[in-house]
């Protein structure tokens, strides 16, 4: 869990705007940076947006290019306990390393799937509503799942999800917050390893439903474990990520030049600039 230490070094009380001085307050980092309180000034913890309305959404697909893959199968879980799962038929043949990844034959998705346009329109239809109550969406990898969803509602004829809503926003991805603020941990951040870090349950990996339950846990569990996420305005949160993703385009960038290796720039935060 992260907590209060006292200040190695004098500051600005960010709640009464007073010296504290060297060892006299609280250390505490936000969103922004390092913050110092008086012991006194500390303001007593926000329930957080962890502890609300909270909608996730996850995919399962024929592929990893969001802009050319196709829907298999999705689901729609919220806080109260609302599921919506979609069985679709892409329409192409399911690769035979993506079935065995997710477990949809593409003869399964042929004699039970729905018909694609209209699994995407009531999956784009959900998370408009949800969006709309300005309630956060947990979507683990946001820029490919909600980049394949608008390039197939594109595909489709379709209304797409940003001209939906007023703005795809508050989304909560896990993947880019376990990144930044816990960027030099070693080993996997998929969101079975991200699970086994936080202590969340995940039953089926890979069946939308129970990555959509999981992802959702992993938030909250982030939200738990560091305060200033948990107390964070939603808005500024997305705001956040926004630019996390963006530096992190920057540094990969910078790492691959310094290895002769090619860098392939995938732009946009929670869904992907083509």
């Amino acid at each position: 869990m992260a907590g209060m230490a006292p200040n190695r070094y004098a500051g600005v009380c960010k709640t009464c705007g007073g010296t504290v001085p060297e060892e006299g307050g609280e250390l505490r980092r936000d969103l922004s940076g390092w913050i110092v309180y008086h012991t006194d000034c500390v303001p007593a913890p926000a329930p957080g947006w962890h502890t609300g309305l909270l909608g996730s959404y996850d995919c399962e697909t024929t592929g990893t290019d969001p802009f050319s893959a196709r829907l298999v199968s999705a689901a729609f879980v919220t806080s109260t306990g609302a599921r919506y799962e979609f069985l679709v038929d892409p329409g192409v043949e399911i690769p035979a390393e993506a079935a065995a990844v997710h477990g949809i034959s593409t003869e399964q998705a042929r004699a039970h799937g729905a018909e694609p346009a209209d699994a995407l329109d009531r999956i784009a239809g959900l998370l408009a509503e949800h969006l709309g109550k300005g309630a956060p969406l947990v979507v683990f990898n946001a820029p490919f799942d909600l980049t394949l969803l608008e390039a197939e509602l594109d595909r489709h004829g379709l209304k797409a999800l940003r001209d939906r809503v007023r703005e795809v926003a508050p989304i909560v991805d896990p993947l880019i917050i376990d990144r930044t603020l816990d960027r030099y941990r070693k080993g996997s951040r998929t969101l079975e390893a991200q699970c086994g870090y936080y202590g969340v349950a995940i039953e089926n990996a890979h069946d939308a439903c129970a990555d959509a339950v999981a992802a959702m846990g992993v938030a909250r569990a982030q939200a738990a474990r560091y305060p200033e996420l948990a107390e964070a305005d939603l808005s500024e949160l997305h705001a956040r990520q926004i630019e996390w993703k963006a530096a992190a385009e920057v540094e990969f960038a910078e790492y691959k030049a310094s290895r002769g290796e090619p860098f392939r720039s995938e732009p946009g935060w929670p869904i992907r600039i083509r």
